[in-house]
């Protein structure tokens, strides 16, 4: 019996970029569904208001952790920097995803973006700022959380058995 990674979707999946989302989808979902309640109105929410502004906002998490790696990519010059990130890579991962998470929350609490939110009195916000501490220790923890489960899962490739 020979095993071999094969099939049409290889490519897809050993790609830093879609594992990167696949990640940073199943870690950001969480960390969204928790902070909801230090957002006004969504304590009290219906559970579906809640389930699709939390997806949406996931969606969200996940197009910039893109932007945050190809940013990262421009600089280094190596798309597969996910597999063997420097502090300075991971650094500059975790900057890019603040600085846009930074300027959308500025943006929508102050009726700028496409979408509005307003903050609970639960939401700690950083003084002068006025911006919510949450969302942007979410790109402080996360993005290194989605690196090390990328690097994981490139370690370690699905092998498909081929027939005889």
């Amino acid at each position: 019996m020979k095993l071999a990674v094969t099939g049409r979707f290889r490519p897809l999946t050993t790609a830093p970029e879609f594992n990167l989302v696949v990640f940073a989808l199943l870690l950001n979902l969480p960390w969204e569904l928790l902070q909801a309640p230090l957002f006004e109105g969504m304590a009290d929410a219906p559970h579906s208001t809640v389930i699709r502004a939390c997806l949406q906002a996931t969606l969200g998490d996940a197009v910039i952790m893109l932007l945050a790696h190809a940013a990262v990519a421009a600089i280094t010059r190596r798309r597969h920097w996910v597999l063997a990130p420097s502090w300075r890579d991971l650094a500059v991962f975790s900057a890019v995803g603040v600085a846009i998470t930074a300027v959308i929350e500025w943006l929508a609490t102050r009726g700028h973006w496409a979408q509005t939110w307003v903050y609970s009195s639960a939401m700690p916000v950083i003084p002068g700022l006025e911006i919510g501490l949450s969302p942007l220790l979410q790109w402080v923890i996360l993005p290194p959380i989605a690196v090390w489960f990328v690097r994981r899962q490139s370690a370690h490739p699905v092998a498909v058995v081929e027939p005889h």
